[in-house]
């Protein structure tokens, strides 16, 4: 389930829900028993599975890997 953060107006207390996404903008009581707060927006890293081409093989490629192999 994910976790929303929000922050009380009334006592500047930042807390954190856990909710279903259809609920993400319903309102939420801080701890401390106050309404009047508002959600924060999280930047949040999406992860996927960016990975680079493969290197050529065969050893005759043209340019430097940046190992050494340039003299």
């Amino acid at each position: 389930m994910p976790r929303y953060e929000y922050r009380c107006r009334s006592c500047d207390d930042v807390f954190e829900l856990s909710r279903p996404m259809a609920e993400s903008s319903a309102p939420a009581a801080c701890p401390a028993g106050h309404e009047d707060t508002v959600k924060l927006l999280s930047a949040v890293a999406v992860g996927g599975t960016n990975t680079a081409p493969a290197a050529p093989s065969g050893g005759g490629g043209g340019g430097c890997c940046g190992g050494g192999c340039c003299g």
